[in-house]
């Protein structure tokens, strides 16, 4: 069989359950939106967005009041263009009300701390407001595809500073730290990055909307780590395509007080092993 070209959602998918791999990139079973799948769309449009803002029109009296004005500009914007996407979910207006100021405080807290930036940009590197702004302004969006590694994957941001380069991904979550799946996702693109440049960037981070940005140094180690995992999965998808072989992983991630996973109701985690049997066979003939 073919390799499939991964990515690091398929990749962190795949470790946290088989089963549910199989649904969604084999059978192809649709997902459900969720109002934080939207409304992470919504603050990386508006991130990406906000720097197409004229830098002409800056100088350093006016610099904070224009980035937070346009930040809010642009996420009214961005949240009205996922507007049915944000009806589809059918939130009361309590519930909308209160998504949309929470994540409008997260894009507040990224751009005071953009302004702080770009203030000691300009007192200690004594760089005007135009330069600084260029200087920081980040590659953004950025898609990765790797052939040898058959694995692909979009950057959030790519900062150049000096001799360095830091990749930057944003994140809504409400933990400040470097969980297992995340750390992953910055080894894979470090390593995409290395394969196209022939130089792994300095560091990779998450600037946690709710908090701030963190980061960490790449080194070999990290790199090593990207290529064992894409290698696991190569070895597992390119051999089968047969739901047997992706079994289930019943935990806490199948079903929650306020969710459940996208395929319970296909998976039925919790029936017995015969009944899970059927199901699997009635699923890997719809299928083929």
């Amino acid at each position: 069989m073919a390799k499939r070209v991964e990515s690091p959602s398929s990749i962190n998918t795949f470790k946290q359950c088989t089963r549910k791999y199989y649904y969604q990139y084999i059978a192809g079973y649709p997902t459900i939106p969720n109002i934080h799948q939207i409304r992470g769309n919504v603050a990386h449009t508006t991130l990406e967005k906000f720097y197409e803002l004229d830098a002409g029109t800056l100088t350093e009296e006016n610099y904070a009041r224009l980035f937070y004005g346009r930040i809010q500009t642009v996420f009214i914007s961005s949240w009205q263009h996922y507007k049915p996407q944000l009806q589809g979910l059918h939130l009361n207006g309590d519930q909308e009300r209160f998504y949309f100021e929470e994540t409008m405080l997260m894009l507040m807290n990224w751009a005071q701390q953009l302004v702080e930036t770009v203030g000691t940009a300009i007192s200690e590197k004594s760089l005007s407001i135009q330069d600084a702004f260029q200087q920081l302004t980040p590659l953004r969006e950025q898609k990765f595809v790797s052939d040898s590694y058959s694995v692909q994957g979009f950057i959030d941001a790519i900062h150049q500073l000096k001799d360095e380069v830091q990749i930057i991904d944003y994140k809504t979550n409400a933990s400040f730290e470097f969980k297992d799946e995340i750390k992953l996702q910055l080894a894979i693109y470090s390593l995409l990055y290395f394969e196209k440049h022939g130089t792994a960037p300095s560091q990779v981070g998450v600037f946690f909307l709710r908090h701030k940005l963190k980061l960490m140094d790449v080194d070999e180690e990290l790199l090593a780590l990207a290529r064992r995992e894409i290698a696991l999965i190569h070895g597992h998808t390119s051999k089968t395509s047969r739901i047997d072989d992706y079994p289930r992983r019943v935990g806490p991630l199948c079903k929650w007080s306020t969710g459940q996973c996208d395929f319970f109701e296909v998976c039925k985690p919790f029936e017995s092993d015969a009944k899970a049997k059927k199901e699997a066979i009635l699923t890997e003939k719809k299928v083929k």
